[in-house]
């Protein structure tokens, strides 16, 4: 009895930790994949070894049950408390997701590598790409990234991170790629704009966005108002990752 509570409280634990969620990451790799040069499109598929983008998205997530792999967790998310820059909040030992994606690129530019061949490097940079995006992945430092606010999401039991990774996404019950098409609609301007910005701009955006994410009823009972008042945050950050990851592959490999 004892092993399988402790077995459902590190589930609980895992789907608390994770970024965006598979449709999520799923969604920002296909918008990515749409937007490749052809040049891009064809090296980055030799060098996933004819896997797609958006199937190998969510390879970061997978490989967190490797005890391998438990030194990049702190990659996943960076802390800037309110009113704070990052360059105040200082740079953790361990890194975060953007000492991750910086050093990341840097390999893939160099093709020398730390910690993994060209295609495990890779993978791991699509996967932060779509993490940085999500509002809650640049934490205020009190609540690890929202996974301690206890909300009640459309009558059950939820917590805000869980809600911001796959909540909303989730309820709109669309596959990834009816997702991809609903909301890949960047305009020329918004493509060579959000393209022509860097990680640290990512994540200031990020930032800005926490109040609306934690704008919550005293019940914190949330359902069909919160999600109306936040999926079009949701679909811009999910579409922006995408374009944002497709300049970055495009710079690298087209």
């Amino acid at each position: 009895m004892r092993i399988h509570f402790i077995t459902y409280l590190i589930i609980i634990f895992w789907n608390q930790a994770l970024g965006w969620g598979q449709t999520g990451h799923r969604v920002i790799g296909q918008i990515a994949e749409e937007h490749l040069t052809r040049k891009a499109k064809k090296n980055i598929a030799k060098t996933l070894g004819g896997e797609n983008i958006a199937m190998t998205s969510n390879f970061m997530d997978e490989i967190r049950s490797d005890t391998t792999y438990y030194f990049l967790d702190p990659w996943h998310y960076c802390t800037i408390p309110d009113g704070k820059t990052y360059d105040e909040a200082g740079t953790p030992e361990d890194g975060d997701i953007i000492s991750g994606i910086k050093k990341l690129i840097s390999e893939l530019e160099s093709n020398n590598y730390t910690i993994g061949d060209e295609k495990f490097t890779l993978k791991l940079l699509i996967h932060l790409i779509g993490d940085i995006h999500q509002p809650l992945h640049v934490g205020n430092g009190t609540d690890r990234g929202g996974n301690n606010v206890r909300v009640e999401y459309f009558w059950e039991n939820s917590n805000l991170h869980r809600v911001w990774d796959s909540g909303i996404i989730d309820r709109q019950k669309l596959s990834y790629t009816e997702y991809t098409h609903w909301i890949d609609h960047a305009k020329k301007r918004q493509i060579i704009e959000w393209q022509s910005s860097d990680v640290m701009k990512w994540a200031y955006e990020s930032m800005s966005f926490r109040s609306q994410v934690y704008n919550l009823p005293e019940s914190k009972k949330i359902d069909y108002r919160y999600n109306y008042e936040n999926i079009e945050l949701v679909n811009l950050r999910l579409l922006q990752a995408g374009i944002r990851l497709a300049g970055i592959l495009n710079e690298l490999y087209g």
